[in-house]
């Protein structure tokens, strides 16, 4: 399975542009899509879901191109989970997932048999009959999935699968969609590095409708290094006073002050600044600002 997108370009009415010109290729497995709100991931899912036509470009799926004679077919090879999804909250798991499975046009039998697999797999078997008001967030996000899973996609798109959720909710949705990646092409949206960094080796990474990278997170690390220093500072006043000059991805109290990690693009005049490895979030701070840090230290 493979998504091709050519010169994409989404202009709406109001004359702004979510999306710019964009190309990008998605592999099978899971491939990160990484950006900050606004960026334009969520209108890319919407044209990939086919609920929205581009302004321009071009955009296949396994050689289909998508335009409304193709979006039938289109649509039963995607799986779409957003961040938010209406849940009919006075059915039961069970009732849901069999009405959503109808919608998608799945024969009941095996709709049942998927159900049953999957509530097993999300460890949900227990919660069946529980009405979808009685669940957790993090239990809806999994009933989610298992709908989004239901006619057996070869592209799943997942929209922030992890927003608001506690750390071993995220742990179960991240090590879930990972078991969900065989002999399927996922592309797994979200602002939280950690995620992708859980999840995936190859990402894209987006900003005011432009890609600013593709590859993988190795050669993501590898475009900061260099540009990521410690320092250590007496108290936070002096903290603040580095962020006017410099991005801080991280400050961490240690014993007689702050550590704090810059990114640079040069190395920062500051007595006892040392380089250090970049992390993957480092290394996205450093891509999503080297433009407009141009003339910063």
């Amino acid at each position: 399975m493979s998504i091709k997108i050519k010169d994409l370009t989404v202009t709406f009415k109001n004359k702004v542009t979510a999306i710019d010109h964009a190309d990008l290729e998605i592999p099978g497995g899971i491939f990160g899509l990484l950006g900050e709100n606004g960026a334009g991931k969520t209108t890319l899912m919407r044209v990939l879901t086919t609920v929205l036509s581009p302004t321009g470009g071009t955009v296949t799926l396994d050689g289909i191109p998508y335009n409304e004679k193709n979006y039938g077919k289109i649509q039963k090879k995607i799986g779409y989970l957003p961040q938010e999804i209406d849940l009919y909250p006075n059915l039961s798991v069970q009732e849901c997932l069999e009405y959503m499975g109808d919608l998608a046009g799945v024969p009941r039998r095996e709709c049942g048999e998927r159900i049953g697999y999957y509530l097993e797999k999300t460890s949900l078997q227990e919660h069946r009959g529980k009405k979808i008001k009685q669940l957790s967030g993090g239990m809806k996000r999994r009933v989610g999935l298992i709908q989004a899973l239901l006619n057996e996609p070869e592209f799943l798109i997942i929209d922030e699968p992890t927003t608001g959720l506690d750390p071993e909710e995220r742990i179960r949705i991240r090590n879930l969609l990972v078991d969900c990646s065989k002999d399927r092409t996922i592309l797994f949206s979200t602002h939280v590095v950690e995620d992708l960094a859980a999840t995936c080796d190859r990402l894209a990474v987006m900003k005011k409708g432009k890609f600013l990278y593709t590859g993988s997170l190795k050669d993501l690390q590898q475009q900061a290094k260099g540009h990521v220093w410690l320092c250590r500072v007496k108290e936070e006043a002096m903290a603040r006073e580095l962020e006017k000059g410099y991005r801080v991805s991280s400050k961490q109290y240690v014993e007689n002050g702050l550590q704090v990690r810059l990114i640079s693009r040069t190395p920062p005049r500051l007595a006892g600044a040392v380089p250090c490895e970049a992390t993957l979030e480092d290394a996205y701070i450093y891509i999503t600002n080297r433009e407009s840090d141009s003339c910063r230290q």
